[in-house]
């Protein structure tokens, strides 16, 4: 699933080209993807602009000048292509399997053409359909079902040591499944929480409550903090990690995934400075868990 800086990469490509355009027409090419689509969908878009687009944890958030949002998840394999009124494609995203760009908005994939004022067709694809589109008003968004009980966004200011510290508490579950909590930790998913726990040499075999103490915490969970932070600012300005086929909003692939010390690197000598030990791979709640069990404690 594209993972936190994969989505930021792709708001980032759609924002220069939606930001300011008028919906002419919204086309929907089945009755749902993950779940139905609202039934007055293309009606709530079209004739409104454009005004701003957010993200939150893995959602793309777009605000309307009629004071509607439109809300979009990427699912497994959900991406956005730019149909140009010359001719040509770009693609904002593709993510696991190989589905093809689109040409003329017509392929099997192909679930929902939004044509705007300049032209230009923005075509959504999704080959398994685990993505999905509402629409809500946007003084209501923050209480949507799909973000009212989302946690704090990891970079900004309200992830820091103390909050981590008061979440963990108590909290008896692996340290990596506390860090993927979505409820504490806003869009935060596998690949980043593997590179954050090995930088900050943390196992994420250990219970979470056993970095907090009565009245103080380990000190680790500020170095966790900043890991994460960095580690997803790095993977933003890379344009992501590619694990088939993600291509960022100018062509390109995202390439953070040639930084991995630990994420997919099995077996494979860690890289931890005076370290001698190998990275490991164990399945916790059913995904892969890659680290070393020598400097990682």
């Amino acid at each position: 699933m594209p993972e936190l800086p994969e989505v930021e990469t792709v708001k980032r490509g759609l924002e220069p080209v939606l930001k300011g355009q008028k919906i002419i027409r919204v086309e929907t090419r089945r009755a749902n993807l993950r779940f139905p689509f609202p039934a007055d969908f293309a009606a709530m878009l079209e004739g409104a602009t454009v005004q701003t687009l957010a993200r939150r944890a893995k959602y793309i958030l777009v605000d309307l000048d009629n004071g509607q949002s439109l809300i979009v998840h990427l699912g497994m394999t959900g991406r956005f292509t730019l149909l140009k009124p010359e001719g040509g494609a770009a693609n904002l995203g593709e993510f696991y399997f190989e589905t093809g760009a689109a040409e003329n908005a017509d392929g099997p994939h192909d679930h929902v053409v939004i044509t705007l004022s300049n032209g230009l067709r923005v075509v959504y694809s999704d080959p398994r359909r685990f993505g999905m589109m509402d629409v809500t008003a946007t003084a209501e968004l923050h209480h949507h079902r799909l973000l009212k009980d989302i946690g704090v966004e990891p970079l900004g200011n309200g992830l820091n040591g103390a909050y981590i510290a008061e979440k963990f508490r108590d909290k008896s579950a692996p340290l990596k499944a506390a860090l993927l909590d979505q409820t504490i930790i806003a869009g935060l998913g596998n690949i980043y929480v593997c590179e954050a726990l090995h930088r900050a040499g943390l196992s994420p075999l250990r219970k979470a409550e056993t970095l907090v103490k009565a009245k103080s915490y380990d000190p680790r969970i500020d170095v966790l903090v900043r890991h994460i932070k960095d580690i997803l600012n790095e993977a933003i300005d890379a344009g992501g990690s590619t694990l088939q086929d993600f291509v960022g909003a100018d062509g390109e692939k995202g390439s953070y995934q040639q930084r991995f010390s630990a994420y997919d690197q099995e077996g494979q000598a860690c890289d931890t400075a005076g370290c001698a030990g190998q990275i490991k791979r164990v399945v916790q709640s059913g995904r892969s868990t890659f680290y070393c069990s020598v400097c990682q404690k």
